[in-house]
């Protein structure tokens, strides 16, 4: 493994995106303005284009097309302001972060805690030596520790020989959550920092997030994730090269002088966060409505201790209530006689169990709903900008789904069980914001409409508008021109359309994790492989395969159709679909290329 990961370690973190002022007016003016072309264009759609001949397909399509115009009304919500760059000085001792503190003078103390269940220890060890050369500029106690949930004796004997803490426990109760909360139990540090097993935090960690808890309400920061084993591809040339010889390799050079760096197998599975971090994440800083994501997160003891006695407190009082409705149901009496009443109190506390972080497959998120209601303290969050540790992508379809899916059966849980838009306690924008990552996910449902309604077009020749006349293109070209001129400026600096195809390809997982949690079933806690995964993995991208089967078996189905003649298809309808049908099919050829992805040879070292 040690070979593996020599082959990355010169790769730097890219630096955040800067902040503008003009281009956010711009942003700001151009996603205004697409949202009102948007609801111009459908508010025509639902009065004057549906064919009254095909409602069974019109409605649907219209409903579906309502239903993404919220989700970008949220993600404009989500994206329309950002901040400058900034790092604050770091505190000095324990007064600069708790101004009421008795213990001002005292220097700060750290708990690192790299949470593992079955990873290898080496790879543990690598983020322990990181975690040894953190640097700051002041005395800090900064103490490292590995909470081992597989009780496994290498790993004990990897800590002792690094000279760290050990922590392990009898159970698994609760997974990451609980292994947290058991650390917590055995730690006192005034603050966490919360590494997984392949976590590798930079020397500038503490130094450039610390600061941010000068403000005596900041409860947690979290840093940007970076995959630093990213593959790269291939260039375009050297492929050429490779397999056509010298001619083909000045060819493919010339191409790329007109179009910039062109590569094969550029991060195949779409893991690169920083559409994520930089954009989505950093600009809620400004409403406090940053959320946790785990690892290379950092944590105020006091407010995640707070919270959870304050939820546990509640949880009692919900506990006692019900139990003491029941029994005065039953007895036909008024009131609950004050020694029971006290006897159901003591039961309920013993039976709750207090949780700093939340018992869930989604526990980061939850957390930080649960802290950020938590009107009477106020806390805050912070999106840092810089990237601060390095961690291991996933390198196979399979393990990509396990981690996909659990982030989606965790978040649809909480939406149907513990809607954030109803919890009491958040401000306007953080429900806002929260509701934008939960319906997002939601998108699976309709963008299988999107997905399907060309290829019904072009096997049965049934159109789901009245027609596609002058009319129709003047209301939708204007709107999708201006989406996509917005997303340009509103992301400047990312690329966007791997993402937005991933977000397409995503419907059958999102599907799957909606109705396994609608039919009442958990989503299960499995930990991500750090290793890679071997062979090939059609099997899972079967829908995304029938996406493309379809819809090039339904281009030729209507084309033959205009020759012959005596159907519905008309060659307009049918270019436009069939040009519709290529963008999904294009969007689906991702997914379905990263099934049959292979790393090169060099990097075998991480299959298992």
């Amino acid at each position: 493994m040690s070979d593996y990961f020599s082959r990355f370690e010169n790769r730097r973190p890219p630096a955040p995106l800067t902040y503008s002022i003009p281009r956010e007016m711009l942003w700001q003016f151009l996603a205004t303005l697409t949202l009102v072309i948007g609801a111009w264009y459908l508010a025509w759609r639902w009065q004057y284009s549906l064919n009254p001949d095909a409602m069974w397909f019109a409605l649907p399509l219209v409903t579906a097309e309502t239903l993404a115009y919220l989700g970008l009304i949220l993600f404009v919500v989500n994206l329309w302001q950002d901040q400058p760059v900034t790092i604050p000085d770091p505190p000095e001792n324990i007064g600069d972060v708790d101004p009421i503190s008795p213990e001002g003078d005292f220097p700060l103390s750290v708990d690192v805690m790299f949470t593992t269940y079955d990873e290898e220890p080496e790879l543990v060890r690598l983020g322990i030596k990181d975690a040894k050369a953190l640097d700051y500029p002041y005395p800090i106690d900064v103490r490292i520790h590995v909470l081992d949930d597989g009780r496994r004796d290498d790993m004990r004997a990897l800590a002792e020989a690094e000279g760290v803490n050990y922590i392990t426990r009898m159970t698994n109760e609760g997974f990451k959550a609980g292994n947290l909360r058991h650390a917590m139990e055995q730690t006192s540090g005034s603050f966490i920092v919360i590494c997984d097993a392949d976590t590798r935090p930079f020397p500038t960690l503490l130094a450039r997030t610390l600061g941010h808890f000068r403000d005596p309400k900041v409860a947690w920061v979290q840093t940007p994730q970076w995959f630093y084993d990213l593959p790269e591809g291939e260039r375009l040339t050297d492929r050429a090269l490779r397999r056509f010889g010298p001619m083909a390799g000045k060819i493919a050079a010339a191409i790329e002088k007109v179009t910039g760096p062109v590569r094969f197998g550029q991060d195949p599975f779409v893991n690169d966060p920083q559409m994520f971090y930089d954009v989505i994440q950093r600009r809620r800083n400004h409403a406090n409505a940053a959320f946790c994501c785990g690892a290379g997160s950092i944590h105020r003891r006091e407010a995640v201790l707070e919270a959870a006695l304050r939820a546990f407190g509640l949880s009692v009082e919900k506990r006692v209530l019900a139990t003491e409705e029941e029994i005065t149901l039953e007895s036909k009496e008024r009131q609950v006689a004050p020694a029971l009443l006290e006897a159901i109190r003591t039961e309920a506390v013993t039976t709750e169990i207090l949780t700093p972080y939340r018992f869930h497959v989604s526990e980061d998120i939850y957390t930080s709903i649960v802290l950020h209601s938590d009107r009477a303290r106020g806390w805050k969050s912070v999106q840092h900008p810089f990237v601060e540790s390095r961690m291991l992508s996933p390198q196979d379809l399979l393990t990509w789904q396990i981690q996909r899916f659990k982030y989606a059966g965790g978040s649809f849980d909480i939406l149907i069980h513990d809607n954030p838009l109803f919890r009491r306690g958040l401000t306007f924008s953080q429900r806002m914001m929260y509701g934008a990552t939960f319906y997002s996910y939601l998108g699976s449902l309709w963008n299988v409409i999107f997905l399907a309604a060309p290829v019904l077009y072009l096997f049965l020749g049934i159109s789901p508008v009245s027609a596609y006349s002058a009319a129709f293109f003047i209301h939708i070209l204007p709107f999708l021109i201006l989406l996509e001129l917005a997303m340009m400026v509103g992301t400047w600096g990312i690329s966007g359309y791997a993402a937005k195809a991933s977000y397409l390809s995503f419907f059958p997982l999102g599907i799957r994790a909606f109705f396994t949690v609608l039919r009442g079933k958990k989503i299960a806690f499995p930990v991500t492989p750090k290793t890679r995964q071997t062979g090939k993995f059609l099997r899972l991208v079967r829908p995304q395969l029938a996406v493309i089967g379809l819809t090039v078996i339904g281009s030729v189905w209507a084309l033959g159709a205009l020759a012959i003649g005596g159907t519905g298809h008309e060659l307009t309808a049918v270019v436009t679909n069939m040009l519709w049908g290529l963008n999904n099919c294009i969007a689906m050829s991702g997914i379905v290329a990263a099934a049959l992805w292979q790393p090169p040879e060099s990097d075998q070292g991480k299959d298992t």
